[in-house]
């Protein structure tokens, strides 16, 4: 198996960062590529919107881990950014990530890329890699868009639904009586993070 650690050791660093404790390692076929210890991870970045589906984490958390790592090296233009969404797709085979979970994710990380790296990526290594990425997408947002759209409705409801819950315990607490036993209110948060 190419990953020579057998598992991912990492500590919380923030609510959505991790630390790595012990660095992993992966061998690839020509090269051998070592996360450091304390390099800093969101392991797979999944939007919120889609987690029911595809955890942050999971069987493939050492090549999420793993391809954060590589895309910090395509940054700094030591390795090409398809190469580095390539390894991921191949070290989640490896690790046995079912078919469609891991090309819907290697489709993410391709269409993810644009952002960063402009749209010319998407035809690297060869132009038939864009078709390979259409050919996913499309079924693949189809198939998301209908429980995506429920999901966040859901959400909407629940912040709704919370934020009249903490208006009557401020309410509460702010009474002159209970000012001085009442405990603090956490406001409601709504991120859409998509």
């Amino acid at each position: 198996m190419p990953f020579v650690t057998p598992a991912a050791t990492v500590r919380e660093h923030s609510d959505s960062l991790w630390e790595v404790m012990e660095p992993i390692e992966y061998r690839g076929r020509e090269e051998i590529f070592v996360v450091r210890q304390g390099f800093l991870t969101d392991f797979a970045s999944v939007p919120r919107l889609f987690t029911w589906l595809l955890p942050r984490y999971g069987r493939y958390t050492r090549p999420a881990i793993l391809h954060d790592y590589l895309c910090d090296l395509a940054r700094a233009g030591a390795i090409d950014r398809a190469d580095a969404d390539g390894i991921f797709r191949r070290a989640m085979r490896e690790l046995g990530v079912p078919f469609l979970k891991r090309w819907l994710m290697w489709a993410a990380v391709r269409a993810g890329g644009v952002k960063e790296f402009g749209a010319r990526q998407l035809l690297r290594p060869r132009p038939s890699s864009l078709a390979a990425l259409v050919v996913l997408a499309i079924p693949g947002v189809l198939y998301l868009a209908l429980p995506a759209i429920m999901i966040e409705i859901a959400l909407l409801v629940f912040f709704l639904i919370e934020g009249m819950i903490y208006l009557v315990l401020a309410a509460v607490a702010g009474q002159p009586r209970r000012r001085a036993e009442a405990k603090p209110v956490n406001p409601p948060q709504l991120t859409w993070k998509v």
